[in-house]
């Protein structure tokens, strides 16, 4: 049987430290390779000196160090891990399209490249306009420039399809693993009861809705608490003001990066605030469907897809403040919620079905 040979490019590396598509290829790699595939993965290092390789669970790693910080630096390490995998043979499965005018190289070079396509970054409110013209630019260049690509959900497929045929992309969302139990200990540090809280993930971002969220659910005692998430600094204007919208029932425990803690805080939460407004599948949603967990989210497609029956939705602050009395007085519905929660999971997010759909498309371009 002939060894199929595959390159990851745009993650800062494998295991997983930073976002969703490191922890997407912290699984494909090692699932590729258990199936017979030898895979490369192209990983970001701080500071200066040679490239040098080393290996991770059958995983070979190319590490490039970088001395350049912030997106310049990752736009360096693009440019020079596009270069080095071009001098390779195998397919290129490119994770994200912010430098995709760089995959001109494997045109060039005749060499097959898989793009995943991500969110409309271009769209988002966080970007000036030199940045959103150079990720318009490249979402662009990555249709024309990839052989195939995968969209993470149905409407990014949609967007594609305006640029590109529809044969040319494949829809494949994001997966997570179901959580069956968590150690109720490690919510106990925070002050937190299993049940007795909501959980709002996400960067601090208007885009977010967290001020809308956080205002809803300050509007009066809740007799329960909603814990956020994330970095909260206060000579940041937006984050200064969610931080003032708040009462004493709305706690900020910072940053947490210890992922048995955040999957704790996850599962023991009465439910789940996902109030993203921009973008195609998000891995903190599909987490928490994996969870169980009921979910009040943002009015928009991308987020009803996700979440289908496990979700209820909000437009605005007071549509958020309606359904936040809903999902603490109604206990049926909660469940029902949750129920459906763990359904949807089954039926969509699960890593076997996830990375199984990828296997099944690189083999076609291989």
């Amino acid at each position: 049987m002939t060894t199929r040979h595959i390159r990851i490019l745009g993650t800062r590396g494998v295991p997983a430290a930073h976002g969703g598509f490191e922890t997407f290829a912290e699984h494909l790699a090692p699932y590729l390779v258990e199936h017979g595939w030898q895979v490369t993965v192209y990983c970001q290092e701080d500071g200066e000196g040679p490239v040098f390789e080393d290996e991770w669970r059958g995983v070979r790693r190319v590490r490039m160090p970088v001395a350049t910080t912030g997106a310049a630096g990752t736009i360096v390490f693009d440019w020079k891990s596009t270069v080095h995998a071009a001098g390779e043979k195998g397919l290129v499965l490119t994770l994200g399209y912010n430098t995709a005018v760089f995959c001109a190289l494997y045109r060039l070079k005749g060499q097959k490249n898989v793009i995943n396509m991500d969110g409309v970054e271009w769209r988002r409110q966080k970007w000036g306009k030199v940045a959103r013209t150079w990720f318009w630019l490249n979402d662009w260049a990555g249709c024309w420039l990839g052989n195939h690509l995968v969209a993470d959900h149905p409407e990014i497929k949609k967007h594609l399809a305006t640029r590109v045929s529809q044969s040319k992309v494949t829809m494949i969302p994001y997966g997570s693993d179901r959580v069956d139990a968590a150690d109720a200990g490690l919510i106990a540090p925070y002050g937190l009861e299993p049940g007795a809280y909501a959980i709002l993930i996400a960067r601090a971002e208007p885009e977010n809705s967290i001020l809308e969220v956080v205002r809803a659910w300050s509007r009066k005692p809740r007799g329960c608490k909603l814990v956020v998430l994330g970095k909260y600094d206060p000579g940041h204007a937006y984050q200064r003001a969610v931080k003032e919208a708040a009462s004493g029932e709305v706690i900020f425990p910072g940053a947490i990066y210890d992922k048995a803690v955040v999957q704790a805080l996850r599962f023991h939460a009465r439910f789940y605030v996902h109030g993203h407004q921009v973008g195609g599948t998000n891995p903190s949603l599909v987490e928490a469907l994996g969870a169980g967990n009921a979910v009040l989210a943002h009015d928009n497609p991308y987020n009803r897809w996700v979440a289908g029956g496990g979700g209820v939705f909000f437009r605005d602050e007071d549509g958020c403040a309606q359904r936040i009395e809903t999902l603490l007085d109604d206990g049926v519905q909660l469940a029902q919620l949750q129920a459906e929660s763990r359904a949807r999971h089954a039926a969509e997010f699960t890593w076997e079905k996830i990375l199984g759909d990828y296997e099944t498309l690189l083999k076609d371009w291989v």
